[in-house]
């Protein structure tokens, strides 16, 4: 294993909202190169912590920290966390109609990774590698950011986001939510292009392992009531769609 310092840790995470306790103690580190995944049932606080490493300001940490290569985060802004490398696939992303989408990437890689990076010939070179591993067409460019878009199209727009801006730390909330089967080799594909051997590392949450057969994550891990209960390789998910969640719960309610 590698003795880097983690892309992401975080210690004793504990978060609430409107006065009621979600998560309950995470403990996570995620290091370069590495992909995570958290699988749990609806509610088990999965999207929680997404919002919550991400900045959403609806929800409270009440104790723990948040550190992104070592520096905190905690009392950064959204904007600035994206600024700082974090970067956040909506399972459900907005249109915007009016705006193109090749200015859309061109504006966005200027503002996280600099003027520089969203210049000439290695711009361009860059975005039409990423869109061929996504298999995404060139005609994609002059339409206005996912209006109109299909569910995979949207999720593939997302990864090609993800392979240009090159965050630091990728949170993929969902990422395979809809997508048929060719769509999630696609996603997978551009995944694993973008943090593979790189300095970042990602965060899958997903319901499902069918994701997760073609990105084979370092870690899978179980959320249960605010808790992260199991933690295992790809095998892991393979038990859960075997098994469900019951054989789990009694490690969620233990020392409550």
């Amino acid at each position: 294993m590698s003795l880097k310092t983690p892309v992401l840790s975080i210690q004793g995470l504990h978060v609430g909202i409107d006065g009621t306790q979600i998560l309950r103690g995470i403990d996570l580190n995620i290091r370069p190169g590495e992909i995570h995944a958290i699988m749990g049932r609806n509610g088990s606080g999965k999207t929680t912590a997404a919002s919550t490493i991400m900045g959403h300001p609806d929800y409270e940490v009440e104790s723990g920290s948040i550190e992104l290569n070592g520096a905190d985060l905690l009392e950064l802004e959204a904007w600035e966390r994206a600024r700082k490398g974090v970067f956040l696939s909506f399972q459900y992303p907005q249109s915007v109609p009016g705006l193109q989408v090749g200015h859309f990437l061109r504006k966005s890689v200027a503002a996280i990774r600099g003027d520089e990076a969203a210049k000439g010939a290695p711009f361009r070179n860059a975005l039409k590698s990423a869109m061929e591993e996504v298999s995404i067409p060139r005609s994609f460019l002059s339409r206005y950011v996912n209006d109109g878009f299909s569910g995979g199209e949207k999720k593939r727009f997302e990864i090609l986001q993800l392979m240009l801006l090159k965050p630091k730390l990728a949170i993929l909330d969902e990422t395979d939510s809809g997508l048929d089967i060719d769509g999630i080799r696609v996603v997978s594909r551009g995944i694993n292009a973008a943090i593979r051997g790189s300095d970042s590392g990602a965060l899958i949450i997903t319901h499902y392992s069918r994701i997760l057969e073609h990105v084979k994550p370092d870690y899978v891990h179980v959320l249960i009531k605010g808790k992260i209960v199991k933690s295992g390789g790809p095998e892991l998910a393979l038990k859960l769609e075997d098994k469900g969640y019951e054989w789990l719960e009694t490690n969620a309610t233990e020392n409550d």
